[in-house]
């Protein structure tokens, strides 16, 4: 094995997820610039390396270092003491700043960085602000980098020894080294694999109570992630035992000692996550009181307040809607459903039309502020998300909602648009907020995909028969020509679309997954917009079944950024893993961030890019106006290229085209409602790349995939003990 000390020139490429790194160095005491493949911890331009590694030599990139070990030491000239300080190794210095240190200081400026950081006021335009700035980077930087150290070699990245030093603060590796399972707990992004490697090199064995109890967890949340709210017992022991190869039994106790806390068992064999039993247990209890009581008990509408409604407000209604009108007014909780073009939107305004001239306060909501903001827009009232609604509150250990049962949402009527979408902690924490009296109106389609956390909720309420459900079938003559409403029902009933004939509806026979992709780009980014006017980033969405492949959404948003966004001079771009973000991207926030406010599924603009501090800002549409949101470098994680999403991504949301490729490389996801909810995103117009029999084959496959619930039998069966 052979030792080289060199300096990092340019960082080739890196993958954040895994640290794999390909870096060019030029060797101390030479001229010569090679090639270093392997994990690096960090790897900025300027970092001075000892590597110990094999040579190898690539077929198409020639001779490299395959580094087995890296160690950091620190440059000595001030050439590249300048060249590391710049890299932006340490928070707040960039080039500029680098500049005037080494100006300054020359060698010996590394030196009062680390032993009086004060003495950068010596230096012109360097204020108390600033140089406070730079010394606790300074000090971060260094624990920061003692914690990659202890972590080396376990995939570590050093977004994750940020977030480790952030929690636990000087005690981060002792913590560790006591419960280095406490990470996969407490610290995002380091998932249990990475927990139970450092506990492996600790010396913790395969059948430590730490290790075991937080396999319970792991493949808990693992199975809640699937939509799920139980597992049970016998299957999840056998199956866990296997994935930690230990003993089955080591398992079932593990998970038994866990109810109470962290699991709940529930008739000695259905294993849940404990909120997820407290929030079954909790709308099965709320929806039961919601139905007892409230302004229902005031009169329906009769047909001369239906007519004065027409005559008021030119609404029309059919008999259905009517019922539907009917059912909000005389019930504590109804539920509206119905495919597009049945006229759910006309009868949610019918509804607000009545309570208002009633003298009754309501207030609409929706999951996402997309949705809001299209709910908005269709019933010309203000709509809000879900989570504004109930007064979202950060804080240091977490986040909470202000309203609750103690101080409720004041209304007298509450319509909440887009139920599909609404997992069952999300309704548990909206119920908990309703007061007695309060009129609830769920308003979704039910064959729609379901939510993306866990529960079933919509068709759990209305599998249970508990709640007056009215569902509108009929197509209204105004959307009875349009091909995506026609061809969307003639979908959800198992027929095959019409896929020539309608101008608003659009089929490209392509088989070969290269040409499906060169006909969505062609689609999205010459034809639509040159021919139909749609402006190819805020009015064109391409939706994929998959994110793997040559259609699926990672190699689409490549190929569309580079014709819709492509790299400039003027365009600075942060780069992170696989990916880069530049001004103009379209980008998503891939979970939930509770001190932003930015919540898992939210798509945005890239406005800014600071590549000296290291980060950008992103624009998000708001009900209440767009809002500006900053992201610095190690937050990238969080975003992802938006260009083309998943059809799942897209629930809640409407775009004034569509474009999707339906092809049998899909065939894992071909299923009847994905088709269907991709088409129902489209209000103007819809185009699908692909070939009839991948369409056929999702059109015949109406299974949809099982989720364990208990709501609907709560519902029905009530819960005798209670929450």
């Amino acid at each position: 094995m052979e030792r080289i000390e060199a300096t990092i020139q340019r960082v080739t490429f890196r993958n954040e997820e895994n640290l794999f790194t390909v870096v060019r160095l030029k060797v101390d005491g030479t001229k010569a610039e090679v090639t270093a493949t392997g994990k690096f911890p960090t790897a900025k331009a300027g970092q001075l390396v000892v590597l110990m590694g094999e040579w190898t030599v690539h077929p198409t990139y020639g001779r490299q270092l395959a580094v087995a070990e890296v160690e950091y030491t620190e440059p000595k000239t001030k050439k590249g003491i300048e060249k590391y300080l710049a890299s932006g190794i340490i928070p707040g210095i960039g080039p500029s700043k680098a500049k005037a240190i080494v100006e300054h200081f020359g060698t010996d400026a590394l030196e009062v960085l680390d032993e009086d950081p004060s003495r950068l006021l010596e230096i012109k335009g360097f204020g108390d602000k600033m140089v406070r700035k730079i010394a606790k980077g300074l000090f971060e930087h260094k624990a920061v980098e003692r914690i990659m150290v202890f972590l080396r070699g376990h995939g570590a990245t050093q977004s994750d020894a940020i977030k480790i030093y952030k929690a636990y603060g000087e005690r981060a590796i002792e913590t560790i080294k006591e419960n280095p399972y406490r990470l996969a707990a407490e610290i995002r992004g380091i998932g249990f694999k990475k927990s139970d490697a450092i506990a492996s090199e600790l010396g913790f064995r395969s059948n430590h109570p730490y290790r075991v109890m937080s396999g319970v967890s792991h493949f808990l949340m693992a199975d809640s992630d699937e939509g799920h709210c139980y597992s049970d017992l016998d299957e999840f022991s056998l199956r866990v035992a296997g994935q930690l190869g230990v003993d089955e039994n080591d398992v079932r106790k593990a998970a038994v000692s866990m109810d109470g806390g962290e699991v709940a068992l529930e008739d000695g064999h259905r294993l849940f996550w404990a909120p997820l039993w407290y929030g079954e247990r909790g709308v099965a209890k709320l929806m039961s009181k919601l139905t007892d009581t409230g302004l229902w008990k005031l009169e329906g509408p009769g047909e001369d307040e239906m007519a004065a409604l027409g005559a008021e407000c030119g609404l029309e209604l059919a008999d259905a809607q009517k019922a539907a009108v009917r059912a909000a007014m005389s019930n504590g909780v109804s539920i509206l459903t119905g495919g597009p073009g049945t006229g759910k939107t006309t009868t949610i305004k019918a509804i607000i039309a009545l309570y208002e001239r009633r003298g009754s306060k309501v207030l609409l909501a929706a999951p996402t502020g997309r949705a809001a903001k299209r709910m908005s827009e269709a019933t010309g009232k203000p709509a809000m998300t879900i989570h504004r609604l109930l007064e979202f509150q950060p804080r240091e250990d977490g986040w909470r909602f202000a309203k609750d049962e103690n101080n409720t949402i004041k209304c007298d009527a509450l319509i909440v648009d887009e139920m599909s979408m609404v997992d069952i902690m999300l309704m548990y924490s909206l119920l908990k907020a309703v007061k007695p009296g309060t009129v609830l109106v769920l308003v979704g389609d039910v064959d729609q995909l379901p939510s993306v956390g866990p529960g079933n909720v919509l068709r759990d309420l209305i599998d249970s028969k508990t709640i007056a459900t009215t569902e509108l079938t009929e197509i209204f003559r105004q959307d009875s020509q349009s091909g995506i409403v026609t061809n969307a029902h003639r979908i959800n009933e198992g027929e095959f679309p019409e896929l020539w004939g309608k101008e608003d509806f659009r089929f490209v026979q392509k088989e070969e997954p290269a040409e499906v992709a060169s006909a969505i780009i062609d689609l999205a980014c010459r034809i639509l917009p040159y021919k139909l006017g749609f402006d190819p980033v805020s009015q064109i969405q391409v939706l994929s079944p998959m994110r793997k492949g040559t259609a699926g959404v990672e190699n689409l948003n490549l190929l569309l950024r580079e014709k819709l966004n492509p790299q400039r001079k003027e365009r600075p771009e942060l780069k992170y893993g696989f990916t880069s973000f530049r001004r103009g991207d379209k980008v998503m926030q891939t979970s939930n961030n509770y001190d932003k406010l930015v919540w898992n599924g939210d798509m945005g603009i890239v406005t800014y890019v600071d590549a000296e501090e290291a980060e950008l800002v992103v624009s998000f549409p708001d009900p209440e106006g767009d809002r500006s949101v900053k992201y610095a470098q190690q937050e990238l994680d969080q975003l992802e290229l938006a260009f083309c999403i998943s059809i799942h991504k897209s629930q809640g949301s409407e775009y004034q085209a569509v474009v999707m490729p339906i092809t049998t490389s899909h065939y894992m996801m071909l299923r009847r409602n994905l088709v269907y909810t991709g088409i129902t995103r489209a209000r103007s117009y819809v185009a699908i790349v692909g070939t009839k029999k991948a369409m056929a084959i999702a059109i015949r496959n109406a299974s949809v995939a099982e989720r364990r619930t208990r709501l609907a039998h709560r519902l029905r069966e009530g819960d005798p003990e209670g929450v």
